[in-house]
């Protein structure tokens, strides 16, 4: 690797832990997503904190194309995984004038530790590893305000753009209510900003995540959370606003956007 990804790396996990923004991209923005990899599998040693799951999120349909994938990869961490219990608030942390949004998600629960050189997987393969399904909230975050602007590879130098995981109630019988087709809506402020449904993308997602992990040499463990998708879609969201995120069947996680400070998880 060279100094110049090293140095990105390190800027982005430097302005995490100081709760600095990022004025502009830290360097030469990568041109595909194996350098971007590269930025983040160091940026990952740097962090001092276990990974405790992954977020999958879409590639924009005109830069599919060029970089290869639909889809791009980022670790969730322990300090900033959150249980949601009901009718509770969780206070998430975001960085003021950077990049906040909250994200409705299925979640699946990895049962097995996945094959250490599997690299090639099917729906039905994926589907063997899963231990459970639950209803979360992704909060997407990044110093760089205009992490999504300047496209996927970006995304995928800072963690993807991931700062938690909101961990809500189990699906019960996950398998036949994905086929049947699973509804959720996002408010803030009390709101509607987003309905939507997931069905086969989940199980895809987490195909798509399997073989990415396995290439990379970070196979999928036992007690991983996998975020499958943005169902409702990326809702920016403020430092003092409210969102509560209503699963059809499965109950409600509310949340509330609170400013991050050094080393800490919020203000």
């Amino acid at each position: 690797m060279t100094s110049s990804m090293r140095d990105i790396a390190g800027s982005f996990v430097a302005a995490r832990q100081e709760a600095r923004a990022l004025p502009d991209f830290p360097g030469q923005i990568p041109a595909d997503l194996a350098t971007s990899y590269r930025i983040q599998d160091t940026a990952i040693e740097l962090w001092p904190d276990q990974v405790v799951g992954w977020k999958i999120g879409k590639v924009p349909p005109h830069l599919v194309e060029g970089l290869g994938e639909e889809r791009v990869a980022g670790p969730v961490f322990a300090h900033n995984l959150w249980l949601a219990r009901a009718g509770e608030e969780v206070a998430f942390p975001v960085f003021e004038n950077g990049f906040a949004a909250v994200e409705a998600e299925y979640v699946f629960r990895i049962g097995l530790d996945a094959p250490a050189n599997k690299t090639e997987w099917t729906r039905d393969d994926v589907a063997a590893l899963i231990g459970a399904m639950h209803a979360g909230v992704e909060t997407a975050g990044s110093p760089l305000a205009t992490i999504n602007d300047l496209g996927s590879t970006v995304v995928a130098c800072d963690f993807g753009n991931n700062y938690g995981l909101i961990l809500g109630p189990e699906v019960a019988d996950w398998r036949a209510k994905l086929d049947a087709g699973l509804s959720c809506e996002t408010f803030i402020e009390d709101k509607s900003v987003g309905k939507g449904v997931a069905s086969t993308d989940p199980l895809d997602a987490l195909v798509f995540l399997a073989s990415h992990l396995g290439k990379r040499g970070r196979p999928l463990k036992a007690g991983q959370y996998i975020t499958t998708g943005a169902v409702t879609g990326v809702h920016d969201i403020r430092i003092g606003q409210h969102s509560r995120v209503s699963f059809n069947g499965s109950g409600d996680i509310l949340c509330t956007a609170v400013k991050a400070v050094a080393n800490g998880r919020s203000l």
